[in-house]
């Protein structure tokens, strides 16, 4: 039997379904609090590249839900690593089988529209940070014909200057900054210039004044943490405890973005974080679980440093000097999760998590003076490998799976630290995600 209705009635009717259609339009609106970028390794894209998956995070129940036009090409293959500008308008996705960054302009709709294709100058690019106005990658090995994966050496560190936006919104990079006659750092140790150092895990803190690098001795089976002061403007004052660089020729200092060795160039820290050799299939995927000292975090004050040691399943703490130098703070290291290999610190609350790939588990932590307190354990899907904190309320996080081919979301109590299930996680991401980055919503590019 079918049903009728008069005009009045079909006009109720369309009324409402209007109304209705708005109402879900206006609550999609205003419930969706950040953007968040998933990186997937494996080739599914044209010209064989990755995949970004771009969800939409809503407010009240931490579901992410992909947006309409997700996923986007990462424009290159195999994106290992992601970092967006200090004005979240733009987006680096670093592509390791191809040794490049690839901008995107972010819009407010979350939407990824490729701009630029930068060359990186080593070989492997591991892992990208960002202070405001400079991009630092570290690259795995120096570039041809220096090394290669059959004659391996040292890795590399480049300082990319951010261009000031155009009208268009790009923050385009620009040539990297000199080292010399060469446009990278290599990484060296002191006094044993043929060990072979390989970079696993780069930061810089919020202040944006130090950068820190850990490596792993592959020669003596050591780990260290490196340090370097960034020259903020041309007219710096150089600390005592930093050694810069010759100044180029016709010019009298050095320029904006410069890094100066700490300490000498000799490590703030390592030596055996882990109890003989970091095991081979780290080296083998480095963005899959990492090696011994596989990530590192800052605090929100920029005072304390964090770095996870894989093979020992434990996290050193270090408070961090106005000279940029590391102390181990009493108590560390601090017990993790089996192969800890992603770690946030929250930028708002006193509260620490490291992802740990091998238990599929996330440990939080209470912060005091830069010591850790267990709060708990909580599972994830199938092989954490990276980790974040929604960047507008700190409310959420979430953990990228690489065997899981999912992200696992969780609301993040403010007073306690601790963690519950968001609804319907974990959400289905492209195979072997590796990497995430996350904006608040509307705040890209207009």
């Amino acid at each position: 039997m079918r049903m009728k209705f008069n005009k009045s009635g079909q006009l109720l009717l369309v009324s409402a379904a209007s109304l209705l259609v708005a109402g879900l339009v206006t609550a999609c609106g205003t419930l969706t609090v950040d953007f968040v970028f998933v990186a997937s390794s494996r080739a599914a894209g044209t010209n064989n590249y990755g995949e970004i998956d771009v969800f939409e995070v809503d407010s009240e129940s931490g579901h992410m839900r992909p947006i309409p036009t997700s996923p986007f090409p990462s424009g290159g293959r195999n994106p290992v690593s992601e970092a967006v500008s200090a004005d979240n308008t733009n987006l680096y996705v670093v592509n390791q089988d191809d040794n490049t960054i690839v901008q995107f302009i972010i819009g407010n709709d979350g939407k990824l529209y490729p701009q630029n294709t930068t060359d990186t100058p080593g070989i492997f690019p591991l892992a990208v940070a960002v202070n405001g106005s400079n991009l630092f990658v570290v690259d795995a090995y120096q570039p041809l014909p220096i090394c290669s994966t059959a004659a391996p050496c040292s890795g590399s560190i480049a300082v990319y200057p951010i261009q000031a936006a155009t009208s268009t919104g790009s923050d385009a990079l620009g040539s990297p900054v000199a080292n010399g006659a060469l446009t990278y750092w290599p990484l060296s140790l002191p006094g044993k210039p043929n060990d072979v150092l390989e970079p696993t895990a780069i930061n810089v803190p919020p202040s944006g004044a130090f950068l820190y690098v850990a490596a792993y001795d592959t020669t003596a089976h050591d780990s260290y943490i490196f340090g370097f002061w960034i020259t903020p403007s041309n007219s710096a004052t150089v600390p005592t405890n930093a050694t810069c660089p010759a100044v180029p020729t016709g010019s009298t200092t050095n320029p904006a973005g410069t890094l100066c060795p700490l300490n000498g160039g000799a490590p703030l820290a390592g030596g055996p974080f882990a109890s003989g050799a970091c095991p081979s299939a780290y080296l083998s995927a480095p963005y899959v679980a990492g090696t011994c000292p596989a990530a590192l975090a800052s605090d929100s004050t920029s005072g304390y440093l964090y770095v996870t040691d894989s093979a020992n399943a434990r996290v050193h703490a270090y408070s961090v000097a106005s000279s940029g130098l590391l102390a181990e703070i009493s108590g560390s290291p601090f017990a993790a999760g089996n192969q800890p290999s992603a770690i946030i610190a929250d930028t708002k609350y006193p509260y620490l998590y490291v992802a740990n790939s091998l238990d599929s588990t996330v440990t939080a932590y209470s912060i005091s003076s830069g010591a850790l307190t267990f709060l708990g354990t909580y599972t994830t899907g199938t092989q954490p490998v990276a980790i974040g904190i929604d960047p507008s309320t700190n409310h959420f996080l979430y953990t990228v799976n690489y065997l899981g081919n999912n992200v696992s979301g969780f609301e993040l109590s403010s007073t306690a630290g601790t963690l519950l299930n968001a609804q319907n996680s974990p959400f289905t991401a492209n195979a072997q995600p590796t990497a995430v980055a996350a904006i608040p919503h509307g705040s890209g590019l207009k």
